[in-house]
């Protein structure tokens, strides 16, 4: 039996290459919590758990997710069959409550070190991939018009997006559905212009707001309102032709469900990180799936680590109507793989080779880790 030996984190802090404006936060830094989990026979698994804005968008933090590993799911964990991960996560279900990105960074180091012992791509064990590549959006969130008119373009003119999800909800309805409007007359025809509000909307304000976007040529909108508001949501879902997406509604496949029942989304905007790991995020997708809803792979601006896995699982599935958001490490100043995630013509594509298909860096792992040398690791047992 392959045992699970030891359990390391290590927080990295990561310039972006702009400032990323978001309703609630404005984002100059992405940090990222990676766990490496060494096998018995030698072997390791390496995953990611990341959030966006420290505390300001959810209720984990990077440090949280790395004493909840440490703390709780390493001890537990060290000495089990490295082989059996449905076990591992039904065990830190039982154990740890909430915590789901916490979670999904130890349970995709899991299947990160299977796929290497079977040598198959992650994708495989989760039934195989259908796709190569799959459509990337590109969020514009400087927070002005201009600057993202001209973003946009560049993007369009090299070819490397032409799906673009904006970030508003600072301002006025008014001012943003002006600013919304600007750009999609900017990129016309060439581009597909979506908006993500962050929670930050009241009803009223949602029901001014999107029959403007709609009117400005605005394909989707992403959780306008707050998590809790389904009646809202579904209100607004079945009041206007545009997609309304759930994103911060969905926090695994018990919301999901939940959210498709009240029939208060169009899409599903399925993080792995918010549902809870690769498993939970695949039963989200299949509930998606069955109720006929649309399906967007959404992120968490996660490094090419994080980004590798959420490709390996988003490529076994047949239909993804509105895309991905996969664009994470293009965020950052720098790079943490050796093997860069490769975007081009429109498209990330899938990285290839065993488990997610990605080896890190160790001289940027070590450069931007926040302790900069000084050794972090949960071992438990022997």
């Amino acid at each position: 039996m392959t045992k699970i030996d030891q359990i390391e984190t290590m927080i990295l802090d990561i310039p972006t290459i702009r400032g990323h404006v978001l309703s609630m936060a404005t984002m100059r830094t992405q940090t990222a919590v990676l766990v490496k989990v060494k096998f018995s026979d030698g072997s390791e698994g390496i995953g990611e758990g990341t959030t966006i804005g420290g505390l300001s968008y959810g209720a984990e933090s990077p440090e949280s997710i790395q004493s909840a590993i440490e703390t709780y799911m390493a001890p537990a964990l060290t000495g089990r069959d490295g082989n059996d991960v449905n076990g591992a996560i039904q065990l830190i279900d039982r154990l740890v409550k909430g915590n789901r990105i916490a979670k999904a960074a130890v349970e995709g180091a899991l299947w990160d070190g299977l796929g290497k012992r079977v040598n198959v791509p992650l994708s495989q064990l989760f039934g195989g991939a259908v796709h190569d590549k799959l459509p990337v959006a590109w969020t514009l969130a400087s927070g002005n018009s201009e600057t993202d008119i001209a973003e946009a373009l560049e993007m369009i003119e090299i070819r490397r997006h032409n799906i673009f999800k904006l970030k508003i909800g600072k301002r006025s309805v008014r001012d943003d559905v002006a600013h919304v409007a600007r750009i999609k007359q900017a990129v016309g025809d060439a581009a597909s212009v979506r908006v993500d509000i962050n929670t930050a909307w009241s009803l009223q304000e949602a029901r001014w707001g999107l029959k403007g976007l709609q009117e400005a040529g605005c394909e989707l909108v992403e959780q306008p309102l707050p998590a809790r508001y389904r009646k809202a949501m579904a209100e607004l879902a079945s009041g206007y032709e545009i997609a309304v997406m759930a994103d911060e509604a969905l926090n695994g496949p018990e919301d999901a469900l939940e959210v498709a029942a009240a029939k208060a989304a169009d899409v599903f905007a399925v993080k792995v990180a918010q549902s809870g790991g690769l498993k939970r995020a695949s039963e989200v997708i299949a509930i998606g799936q069955a109720a006929g809803l649309g399906l967007y792979g959404g992120t968490m601006l996660e490094t090419g680590l994080g980004t590798a896995a959420a490709l390996q699982l988003f490529a076994t599935v047949e239909t993804l109507r509105w895309g991905t958001e996969f664009f994470g490490p293009l965020l950052l100043t720098d790079d943490i793989l050796a093997n860069p995630v490769v975007y081009r013509d429109f498209c990330v594509e899938i990285p290839r080779g065993p488990g997610i298909g990605a080896t890190l860096d160790p001289d940027k792992t070590d450069f931007y880790r926040r302790d900069r040398g000084r050794t972090m690791k949960a071992v438990a047992g022997k």
